[in-house]
């Protein structure tokens, strides 16, 4: 959800909106003038925002999602039943 409120009414209420957005993923766009000048999300989300952005991550996303169109990949749970299978052996 995407909250706008000018600067001084989050000012007032700057713990509410701290713990709204930490806690409920909540956006808030903060205006002044009507102009909106400044967003607050939570730092989680804004960590995950900035990693995407860094040019080595979206060049290791690219190349995965090439893997993947190639069929390069196969999903976890055949990997985890292949794993399983590979341990039953050497046991026996």
């Amino acid at each position: 959800m995407i909250n706008r409120l000018p600067i001084t009414k989050a000012r007032i209420n700057l713990g509410q909106i701290a713990r709204r957005a930490h806690m409920n993923n909540e956006y808030f766009i903060l205006e002044k003038d009507g102009i909106p000048v400044i967003g607050i999300m939570s730092a989680d989300e804004l960590e995950d925002y900035l990693e995407l952005k860094n040019p080595k991550v979206k060049a290791t996303i690219a190349a995965s999602r090439k893997d993947y169109a190639s069929g390069k990949s196969r999903p976890a749970s055949a990997l985890l039943t292949e794993l399983k299978k590979g341990a039953v052996r050497k046991s026996a």
